[in-house]
């Protein structure tokens, strides 16, 4: 599995404000309000994945004791993050485009609450893609010492 490019996350973020700025240019007389509770499901997610990557680190370095951790939790560790940074990407994205098309009409009552609620959602979508990220760095095993070197055809001397 290859690390989350921000490359690819900007792509996300950029495809996702156009669509949601033309859709929203051709609908927002018909639409709701734009709510606000993404943000603390969000805020929650990226706390909770900065927490686990904190645990996950110091069991993967040896610092926390406990029981080994077994490979697949990893791996499961990993697919959430990566999962969890093109979900904030996107739901990013489609606030920012939301916002952008409200932003020249900020006199108004509607567009102006509209305009706050969209920002709160770039935020968190944000703050989610950073956890998302950290929690993915904590995911990558350690760097064997300078010494260590096994001969080629022994890979059972690469697993003690």
């Amino acid at each position: 599995m290859n690390p989350t490019r921000p490359g690819t996350l900007l792509a996300v973020v950029v495809i996702c404000a156009a669509l949601a700025w033309l859709i929203v240019r051709q609908t927002f007389a018909s639409l709701p309000p734009l709510p606000w509770t993404a943000v603390p499901a969000m805020l929650l997610l990226a706390i909770g994945e900065v927490i686990a990557g904190r645990n996950l680190k110091a069991r993967i370095s040896g610092r926390r004791p406990g029981k080994p951790l077994q490979p697949i939790a990893v791996a499961r560790m990993a697919a959430l993050a990566k999962a969890s940074s093109a979900a904030g990407a996107a739901l990013g994205g489609l606030a920012a485009g939301f916002g952008i098309y409200v932003a020249g009409e900020l006199q108004k009552d509607v567009p102006r609450a509209d305009a706050i609620a969209a920002a709160a959602t770039v935020l968190a979508a944000a703050a989610l893609v950073a956890g998302a990220l950290y929690l993915e760095r904590c995911c990558r095993a350690p760097r064997p010492p300078e010494g260590w070197d096994s001969p080629a055809g022994d890979r059972q001397a690469d697993w003690r």
